[in-house]
């Protein structure tokens, strides 16, 4: 216990570490999952910042040089249009309303003026030509200066710098001698603009005359400058009309610097303090074309980037994965391990019930050895005591007895077949039997308490199911015993009827009721005008299906049937196999509704009462439904309480080529003669399924029947009174059912039956009386010429007739009965009994003596032993299974080692002598034995036994023994 606490702690803990570890192992790759996607996320945002920075910074610029190339095309046009002229082309007017109309061409500036050249000593010629005195920056006039840059001309929108001279600012009279000697447009510092108060810069642009050269130097260009061409940016409108345009204007903070002093870079556009915490920053660099100035764009998020939810919700549903996996991993683990140990206790499980089974069946062989041996020697002493002269009182007590003692022996049969049912090891034998007799001998068994309680019992099979079949007789006897039994012992009025015919036959006949039914009939079984019904007996039965309307569908003598049944039976031939479909039907107390779904459960009763008022186990329709499922068919009922029941079975057996009864080793049964062959009846009947089955059992024997339904068409169907012949075949027999049979009306016919037997005259109309009571007998004896009980079966008709008509029939030569069969196999036979009970050894003795065997009797295996020392005298064996010291089993195996070690002798000795042969020593072991299960019979064969007969045996056993052993005949053979 310590170890298994030590290892189960252990298992527990190294699964904690490996949950820790996974959870452990979860939570990392989630955090860097997190990681690579924010990583990923912010990438993705710096290339969308910078994509958007370059396109707004390439799109600035983009604008500045399309206003640039205008602004140089219109320095041109007043190059060309204003110096070259006289008088010049161009005038304020003009300008104004050309720049006006142009003005989208160059959307960055607010406006261009055009500033003119002007030398100190042409002054005043140019201010008396132009009306105005040029001014400074502050409205004031010019003072004097080696040149000037008066503006000539002005968009209305920069109106305001008329008259200036742009010579007297610093920062543009330093942007105008840029401009001048680079040829290209130069810009000054941000400063705010009037008007506006936006910051802005000017653009500057030298004015050339046409007749300058490409490659000009410095000095030819300033020489050639004729004037300055300038204009406004309002940086700020500009550039936020721009952004206005593009997509994502919202998202990023963007900002123009003026770096032209890298230390101390000036804000042209945007706020002119960022957030430091806002991640990303692009700086991306403008070329306005002035190669003294730098400029640059930065842009900015606005707001610090949100995290993704795909950085949130992508880890966490891999880490939720994980731990799913790990539970499912865990739970897999877990089941495997419950599985594991759900398959070790199965294991253990499984070896305890195969030790419970091998338990089971050592008990079940132990009990069965224990019940039967004492069983063996009570009816084996019974059998003894019977064949004894007994008084009648005596002989009574006697067979009561004996009768006990085999209903004991048949409860202790049913139960070890449901042993063996459950353990599957229950076989079925393979063997020819008539089953017509069978079924006969079936009913035999419950005449006498049919006759008691005054029930019909009759037995029909179709004639289209073969005479002999393949199958296990014993077996189908026993389902049948068990059915028909119930029927019996729950039915006190009314009829138990059992019916056999081919199960496709069947089916095509129920089908056909159920439409006829279904067409206006109800289904109901039919009745008479007496409100009885169209059954055996006249009293309504459970299955509806079994009306007269679909019973005469069974008669072999209705045309439709053979029309409907062609192709079936055509296929039914073309196969070894035929299955059959057998109906027992009852009129007695039914089955309870509520108990109907339990039938078939061992030990299980109708009602708590069932027991007390009639008996029984509540095994037999167990038995009888596993016995029917192993012969391939299946079993089921259709019962009404204060109605009946009716069970119905199917069975697969194989058909059989050879009639067995000509073989009296071989039949089961005795046949039928055949001296009553074309003789006539009449049967008075008004119940059309009593007179077939009646019709069935004379056809059997070869006899026509008519059927008439009152005594009044009796005289009518004789074939005369006074001419009759003693011709046996002419000859006719009156049958007459006993509740068709009334004395006081039936007057003419009664003293017509008088009249003959007054007479004497032998060769007469004899008059059968068919009644289902032994009372029955006393009373009407003297009316009639026999007077039989029913259940009827061929044999006892036959037999009745014989008496009747004195009619002789040969006996067959072969039809030996069982005894003297018996003897003549057992007669001067020398036979070893071996038992260690005295009382078995007498009985045993005492049977195998009764048919001419010479018994000698030993109480051990090791006497056994001695005696069977080849060479001996004997010829058989019949041994004890269970005995003290030396049981059968090694016994056996003693023996055929000795025989072996015999014949090698034997076999050694006459080798050298040419041509010789001799028989090996094979002595017949039969294994006497209380024990019928499958196991012993097994263990029989496997110790080199020849077989076994079961105790108590009887005369059946011994003649199957002993026909196949010592003889060495097989009565399964076809």
């Amino acid at each position: 216990m310590g170890g298994k606490y030590r290892a189960a702690r252990t298992k527990r803990w190294w699964r904690g570490l490996a949950a820790a570890g996974w959870v452990l192992t979860a939570v990392v790759c989630s955090a860097v999952m997190h990681w690579t996607l924010r990583r990923d996320s912010m990438d993705r945002a710096e290339e969308r910042l910078v994509s958007m920075c370059e396109e707004r910074a390439r799109m600035l610029q983009e604008q500045f040089g399309v206003t640039v190339n205008h602004v140089h095309a219109i320095a041109i046009l007043i190059s060309t249009f204003n110096f070259e002229k006289s008088p010049p082309a161009i005038d304020q007017d003009t300008f104004a309303k050309y720049t006006a109309r142009t003005s989208f061409e160059r959307p960055l500036l607010n406006g261009v003026a055009f500033a003119q050249r002007v030398f100190h000593h042409e002054r005043e010629m140019f201010e008396s030509q132009q009306g105005w005195v040029m001014n400074t920056m502050q409205r004031e006039p010019a003072p004097p200066q080696v040149e000037y840059a008066p503006v000539i001309f002005s968009q209305d929108t920069v109106s305001y710098l008329a008259r200036i001279d742009m010579m007297s600012g610093e920062e543009d009279r330093e942007n105008i001698f840029r401009a001048r000697t680079t040829g290209k447009a130069v810009l000054t510092n941000p400063f705010r603009l009037l008007g506006s108060n936006h910051l802005g810069v000017v653009l500057t642009f030298a004015v050339y005359r046409p007749d300058l050269p490409a490659d000009a130097s410095v000095e030819q260009r300033v020489e050639a400058t004729i004037g300055y061409l300038g204009g406004a940016f309002d940086v700020e409108s500009l550039v936020e009309n721009l952004l206005s345009k593009l997509a994502g204007n919202q998202d990023i903070v963007v900002n123009v610097y003026d770096v032209t002093n890298a230390s101390d870079a000036m804000v042209l556009y945007g706020p002119s303090s960022l957030d430091e915490q806002v991640p990303f920053l692009h700086v991306s660099m403008l070329d306005f074309g002035d190669p003294f100035r730098k400029h640059e764009m930065r842009c900015r998020y606005r707001q610090k980037l949100p995290m993704p939810w795909s950085a949130i919700t992508n880890p966490l549903g891999t880490f939720v994965i994980w731990m799913l996996l790990g539970y499912s991993i865990a739970a897999a683990y877990s089941r495997y391990d419950k599985v594991t140990e759900d398959c070790r206790k199965m294991e253990e499980l499984k070896t305890q019930a195969e030790a419970a089974d091998v338990a089971k069946s050592q008990f079940l062989a132990t009990v069965s050895h224990e019940i039967r041996t004492p069983m063996n020697g009570v009816l084996g002493m019974l059998d003894m005591l019977l064949g004894t002269d007994l008084t009648m009182t005596q002989k009574d007590y006697a067979q009561t007895a004996q009768m006990c003692g085999r209903a004991l022996i048949t409860l202790i049969n049913d139960v070890l077949d449901r042993a063996k049912i459950e353990a599957g090891k229950l076989e079925l034998e393979a063997v020819p039997f008539d089953l017509r007799s069978l079924m006969d001998d079936v009913v035999s068994l419950f005449s006498s308490k049919s006759r008691e309680k005054c029930i019909e019992l009759a037995v029909f099979v179709c004639d289209n199911v073969p005479k002999v079949v393949i199958g296990d007789p014993w077996r189908f006897r026993q389902i049948l015993t068990n059915l028909v039994g119930n029927a019996v012992k729950f039915t006190e009025r009314g009829h138990v009827f059992v019916r056999v015919c081919l199960a496709e036959n069947s089916n095509v006949e129920a089908n056909q009721v159920l439409h006829g039914a279904m067409n206006g009939k109800g289904g109901r079984v039919e009745s008479t005008t007496n409100g009885a019904f169209n059954t055996l007996s006249g009293f309504e039965a459970a299955d509806r299906r079994n009306s007269w309307q679909y019973f005469k569908l069974l008669l072999s003598d209705k045309e439709s049937l053979l029309d409907d049944l062609e192709g079936e039976n055509s296929n039914q031939s073309d196969s070894n196999h035929v299955t059959l479909a057998i109906s027992i039907e009852d009129t007695g107390v039914g089955i309870p509704l509520q108990a109907q779904d339990r039938v078939f459960t061992p030990f299980m009763q109708a009602d708590s009462s069932t027991s007390r008022n009639y008996g029984g186990t509540g095994i037999g329709l167990s038995i009888s439904k596993c016995l029917a499922e192993l012969m391939g068919g299946q079993i089921s009922f259709t019962s009404h309480p204060s109605v009946g029941s009716t069970f119905t079975f199917s069975a697969t057996l194989k058909h059989s080529y050879k009639d067995i009864s000509v073989d009296s080793s071989r039949s089961l049964t005795e046949a039928l003669p055949t001296a009553f062959k074309g003789m006539k009846a009449i049967l008075v009947d008004g119940r059309p399924v009593r007179s077939a089955v009646t019709r069935y059992h004379l056809k059997r024997l070869g006899i026509l029947l008519q059927v008439v339904n009152n005594m009044n068409a009796v005289v009518k169907a004789f074939p005369g009174q006074n001419g009759a012949t003693g011709s046996r075949e002419k000859a006719s027999i009156l049958f007459i059912e006993s509740d068709f049979w009334r004395p006081e009306t039936d007057v003419q016919l009664l003293n017509h039956l008088r009249e003959q037997k007054n007479g004497q005259l032998s060769d007469g109309h004899k008059v059968v009386l068919l009644v289902t009571s032994e009372a029955d007998k006393d009373k009407y004896g003297s009316i009639f010429d026999i007077v039989m009980c029913k259940p009827i079966r061929a044999s006892t008709i036959a037999s009745s007739i014989q008496q009747l008509l004195k009619v002789e029939i040969a006996e067959r030569k072969d039809n030996q009965n069982r005894p003297s069969f018996l003897r003549s196999l057992l007669v001067g036979k020398n036979i070893l009994v071996v038992d260690d009970n005295k009382v078995n050894l007498r009985v045993a003795a005492a049977a195998l003596k009764k048919y001419g065997a010479n018994v000698s009797c030993v109480e051990s295996g090791k006497d056994a032993i001695s005696l069977l020392q080849p060479p001996h005298r004997f010829d058989a064996c019949f041994m004890d299974v269970q005995m003290p010291e030396m049981d059968g089993f090694e016994a056996t195996g003693q023996i055929r080692q000795m025989e072996l070690k015999a014949n090698e002798e034997r076999k050694n000795k006459l080798a050298s002598i040419e041509g010789s042969t001799t028989a090996e020593y094979h002595l017949p072991v039969l294994a006497m034995t209380a024990d019928v299960i499958q196991a012993t019979y097994e263990e029989c064969i496997k110790s080199g036994m020849d077989g076994y007969v079961s105790k108590p045996f009887d005369e059946e056993q011994l003649y199957q023994a002993v026909s196949r052993l010592v003889v060495g005949t097989t009565d399964s053979a076809v």
